[in-house]
């Protein structure tokens, strides 16, 4: 059980230390109001970065994002260890009730709002119904805070340009944000309720991990128990030969609450030179040692085994990646807690998740006694106590891509349908674009005005916007008559007209308005005769 901790040292105003006497049971030791924490021996800073659609794109794009990926693992300080965090949770139903469906204003269209609200629920609870969140943590040796903290605004820098590239961008998160992510994980259902002021904090003697911690954690052979949760956690035991870029994003589809990292640590370039020409060295020992062999038994005649002729091939190619096609040498594990309600669910969805990597020729393992030294390693802490590297060149680290298609769901939004990859609801709030304009294509038949006066009804129940509407057809006279608008008809038979010949006051802005207005006839009549 994690009990309550005592108070926090309040002679420092920008970070709270924890007890000694419980530095094992949780890794961090004291958090800075800027973000950065440390962990065990070292500091980590967490950084945002935003999805981009790399399963709608087609195979030229793909190819262009996966080199932009692998840019920015090429990218990455060898100095550092990183680590790529997906995280799924359920939407918050407060959150969905207060960001997304529309509030009761009580002019007469109530019913209407709880109509669409209704609809709008019913197609939240068919989809996903899953919030993914993608983080990138960086931990480093301890060393004084100030060099740290010099050394993130650095790393900053790179990684905003790199991720730039993609059309993704890396913001770093505060450590109230930290806290949230680990506060979302150890009490699912209780999103809502949290709150971090840490100037209060201090002031009142609170520790930081009252306010994140669950009721209890406790962890046996195969999984743990977590408050009134069960959660277990796995790790990729065997690589296959080839893996498809999906796995990572058919792993992460999985609709369930889980976190999922990629622990990458580049070793300079230089000392993998070194590493894979001792290799080589000690291919072309044993080759020569077996050839002897041979000789001594009078068997000039005799080929080099099969497999001491691969382990070559493959040394010399990845020497030959380090050397000539700008690829970096990197060690690898990949991490994956999931959590459950009741411990019969834990195991489905382990056989489920397990079936999943078979699928793509890659073995998971539940890691047994080992389960909090792996939860420590997911979570996004910048730790990695899992030791199962496997060591991977620039382009097969990239194959774990993170990337799978780009949400939008936007505070205040209004609602456009559902997201063909994600089978998430499209929450686009369009005043925030720079380009706010929207056009609906489609052949005849395809819904086009039926998607229109469904946008018409949401900007009309949602928001105080002036609607207009120049209705050719005759179609939208009944929608705007429904939500209290006003009709204008312009016929020959109807009580309204446009005189083309009216002069009112001001007209022409200080021009001649008998010449502009002659103008204006003279156009009419030479469309009329088609001149």
């Amino acid at each position: 059980m994690i009990k309550a901790l005592s108070a926090a040292n309040k002679s420092e105003r920008d970070k709270f230390k924890i007890p000694r006497s419980v530095q094992q049971s949780i890794p961090v030791k004291c958090v800075y109001a800027d973000g950065i924490w440390l962990v065990g021996r070292k500091h980590s800073r967490t950084w945002r970065f935003s999805d981009v659609n790399y399963a709608a794109a087609s195979e030229d794009d793909r190819r262009g994002i996966f080199l932009s990926y692998g840019g920015v693992l090429n990218s990455l300080p060898t100095d550092a260890a990183a680590k790529i965090t997906i995280i799924n949770r359920r939407l918050n139903p407060v959150d969905f009730q207060r960001t997304i469906l529309m509030k009761e204003r009580g002019d007469g269209l109530d019913q209407y709002r709880r109509e669409s609200n209704r609809i709008l629920t019913q197609r939240a609870a068919e989809s996903n119904n899953l919030v993914q969140e993608k983080y990138i943590t960086l931990s480093i040796p301890q060393r004084k805070i100030e060099e740290s903290r010099a050394y993130f605004r650095r790393v900053d820098a790179n990684l905003s340009k790199s991720f730039g590239r993609l059309d993704s961008g890396a913001r770093p998160v505060s450590t109230h944000d930290r806290l949230r992510i680990l506060h979302d994980f150890f009490r699912p259902g209780e999103e809502q309720y949290f709150t971090f002021d840490q100037s209060a904090a201090v002031r009142r003697g609170l520790d930081f991990r009252d306010l994140i911690c669950p009721d209890g954690l406790r962890f046996r052979v195969g999984y743990f128990e977590m408050g009134d949760k069960v959660g277990r956690v796995l790790f990729l035991k065997d690589y296959a030969s080839y893996i498809k870029d999906s796995m990572i994003s058919d792993l992460s589809d999985f609709s369930r609450n889980l976190m999922l990292s990629i622990d990458i640590l580049p070793i300079p370039t230089d000392e993998a030179v070194k590493e894979i020409q001792g290799r080589i060295l000690g291919i072309e020992t044993d080759i020569t040692r077996w050839q002897q062999r041979q000789n001594d038994k009078n068997n000039f005649t005799a080929t080099v085994p099969y497999d001491l002729e691969q382990l070559r091939g493959e040394a010399k190619e990845f020497l030959s990646d380090l050397t000539e096609r700008d690829q970096r040498m990197m060690f690898a594990v990949v991490t994956l807690v999931h959590i459950a309600d009741s411990l019969e669910q834990l195991d489905a969805d382990t056989e489920t998740l397990l079936s999943i990597g078979r699928e793509h020729l890659c073995q998971f393992s539940v890691l047994r006694y080992q389960q909090e030294d792996g939860l420590n390693t997911v979570l996004p802490y910048g730790l990695r106590r899992v030791k199962a590297l496997r060591t991977l060149t620039t382009e097969s680290a990239a194959v774990l891509m993170p990337f799978r298609v780009q949400e939008i769901q936007d505070p205040g939004g209004l609602p456009y349908g559902v997201n063909a990859i994600s089978k998430n609801l499209l929450i686009c709030d369009r005043k925030r674009l720079i380009s706010p304009h929207a056009f609906y294509l489609g052949v005849s038949g395809s819904g086009k005005s039926m998607a229109m006066k469904s946008t018409v009804e949401n900007v009309a129940l949602a928001t105080n916007d002036d609607i207009i509407i120049i209705d050719a057809e005759r179609e939208y006279g009944p929608l705007a008559r429904a939500l209290g608008g006003e009709v204008i008809e312009i016929s020959p038979h109807s009580k309204h007209h446009i005189n083309p010949l009216e002069v009112t006051e001001d007209y022409g802005d200080g021009e001649n308005p008998v010449a502009m207005k002659s103008e204006i006839i003279t156009s009419i009549l030479e469309q009329q005769m088609g001149v």
